[in-house]
């Protein structure tokens, strides 16, 4: 079975690319979705974000994600503390998405993951896709999100790799900056790309 690691900076357009691989038939696993669940309420991180950041978690037993990323940005120690937190249970998830799709004989499924570079898991993957855009585009996406403050952006892009450098490493980079029809073309032509591979490996 095949692993394509989908990565890319926040606001590059990379829901949307894994949407399309979604609607070609493929198994994909959100990183990001994970963590919803896992903060959601009877999440499995709940309890222990609560130990470690009291006052973060609502009425509702749900982490409030906006009071706790006023915690964690810009501090490094308390974003690694929540990082040793979700990054094994995230990883579990993943493990079971994986048997999931082998007992089902998936050929090729994806990995969803936002900092697959940072935490080194492209080693995981036959194939790095990268989804990029524009800076200026990329900087008026994530304003237009609620809370969303140029303070906070950048504290966000000090956590991640810079554009730049992931895009040096990619085998597929799925530009969203000239339109959906764009993209999707890009998706395709990777899937081709990888396919081929495949063929020349078997």
């Amino acid at each position: 079975m095949w692993v394509i690691g989908l990565t890319g900076s926040i606001a590059m357009g990379k829901s949307t690319t894994a949407d399309m691989l979604r609607r070609l038939g493929i198994p994909v696993h959100d990183a990001d979705a994970t963590v919803h669940r896992l903060m959601a309420p009877k999440g499995r991180a709940v309890s222990a974000i609560k130990g470690r950041f009291p006052g973060v978690v609502d009425a509702k037993g749900a982490v409030d994600r906006h009071l706790l990323g006023l915690r964690v940005f810009k501090e490094p120690k308390e974003l690694k503390a929540l990082e040793n937190i979700l990054h094994p249970l995230v990883k579990d998830e993943e493990r079971r998405f994986m048997q999931r799709q082998r007992r089902e004989k998936r050929h090729l499924v994806v990995l969803d993951i936002p900092l697959l570079y940072e935490t080194h898991g492209e080693g995981r993957c036959h194939a790095v896709w990268v989804v990029s855009a524009p800076r200026l585009l990329q900087t008026q996406r994530v304003l237009r999100r609620s809370g969303m403050t140029e303070d906070r952006l950048a504290a966000i892009r000090a956590c991640q790799l810079s554009d730049v450098k992931k895009r040096k490493q990619a085998d597929v980079v799925i530009a969203t900056g000239l339109g959906r029809r764009f993209a999707w073309n890009a998706v395709v032509r990777g899937l081709r790309k990888i396919r081929s591979r495949k063929k020349g490996r078997e």
